[in-house]
């Protein structure tokens, strides 16, 4: 499956004062809910990494309504919202339909009158290291799941972020240095990880087509690695491995070699993007991430250092099955958000260590078990 070229569809701009990104003529908000009060916004997956970080920022100004089903969310990233008027969970599976003006719980949104002005869309189960355990949940929450959103978003005329990823394009072999949202992927959609990948290359395709059908307002992002606190851990990623083991003065495994690079987003970067994002009317997808190119020695030495280990680094061979890493080329994100990534990689580290050693404290490496 290729990765569809949103421009051809597009018409011919009037002026040359418009970014090529920007919607033509769009249509006024016939429908739409006139808002007297702060915006709902729709997350889901917010009980995610990304996810509950998103929703940190969004209830300094909005009311925000969560749903997930917990496959790979954690109750611990939302538990610190349950105290907050303007936010309630719903534990949901978005495979199944949903009424939202008929929860009890949700009555103090007025949605029947004031509707969902923004639906984030982050569900998605991801594991790097168990990639095959939840692929007919991916398969579903890249499709069933996310035209049940879809609809949401129709019915309300809502704006629509999609979070997509960087593993649309494959491992990109073709490619030698930063690759641009004009690639055209090169994925295998019989290969292990194709519930992950060719979902999210069909989850743009829906999401694209309904913006064609129903004028709908979306912002589709492709989210390149990332990091900070409320990840995943003791899941086959690296930075949380890293921390892990080097808390336990365990070796840090590198799987490849000393010339091995990679780039990395630091959370709060991330969600000042997305928020920009969803404040444009910027509908092709955008590159999000880090086009910083670092050795991952080099994390791993900064790793060791910020948590005063005694930690060796190792090199053992690839994953089965790896996706080489790419580097975002995020000039179009430069140029139409007006922003780029600015927390170093020291300091975000070094807030990363600093939530794990505080959630951890209390325990011992050999009581410690990252998975509670």
């Amino acid at each position: 499956m290729g990765i569809f070229n949103f421009t051809k569809k597009t018409k011919p701009l009037k002026t040359n004062n418009v970014s090529p990104l920007k919607k033509q003529n769009p249509r006024p908000d016939f429908g739409k809910k006139v808002i007297f009060d702060k915006k709902n916004i729709l997350v889901i997956g917010g009980a995610g990494f990304i996810g509950s970080n998103f929703i940190d920022r969004l209830l300094e100004k909005h009311k925000v309504i969560c749903i997930d089903n917990f496959i790979t969310g954690n109750t611990a990233n939302i538990q610190q919202f349950l105290q907050f008027p303007d936010f309630s969970f719903l534990k949901h599976d978005m495979s199944q339909p949903i009424d939202l003006e008929k929860l009890n719980e949700l009555k103090k949104f007025n949605i029947e009158w004031q509707g969902i002005q923004d639906i984030i869309y982050m569900a998605c189960p991801t594991s790097y290291k168990d990639y095959n355990k939840y692929a007919i949940e991916t398969i579903d929450a890249n499709s069933i799941a996310l035209k049940n959103a879809l609809e949401l978003a129709v019915k309300y005329k809502s704006r629509f972020l999609f979070a997509s990823s960087a593993a649309i394009y494959g491992d990109a072999q073709d490619i030698d240095g930063q690759i641009k949202e004009s690639y055209i992927g090169k994925t295998d959609h019989l290969e292990p990880r194709s519930a992950y990948n060719e979902g999210k290359q069909f989850a743009e395709m829906m999401v694209f087509n309904y913006h064609e059908k129903y004028d709908l307002d979306i912002s589709i992002a492709r989210i390149f690695s990332t990091y900070g606190p409320r990840m995943m851990l003791d899941d086959g990623r690296l930075i949380p491995d890293f921390i892990k083991n080097a808390m336990q003065n365990k070796d840090l495994i590198i799987n490849g070699d000393e010339k091995k690079i990679t780039s990395f987003c630091y959370i709060e970067d991330m969600i000042d993007a997305l928020l920009k994002f969803m404040d444009t009317p910027i509908f092709e997808p955008l590159n999000l991430g880090s086009s910083d190119e670092v050795l991952v020695k080099e994390i791993a030495e900064k790793i060791i250092k910020l948590t005063n280990s005694k930690s060796k680094i190792v090199f053992h061979d690839e994953f089965k099955y790896f996706q080489r890493k790419l580097i975002p080329d995020i000039t179009k994100a430069k140029e139409s958000l007006g922003w780029m990534p600015m927390t170093n990689l020291e300091k975000g580290l070094s807030k990363t260590i600093e939530h794990i050693q505080r959630e951890k404290s209390s325990l011992t490496p050999d009581k410690l078990n990252l998975n509670n």
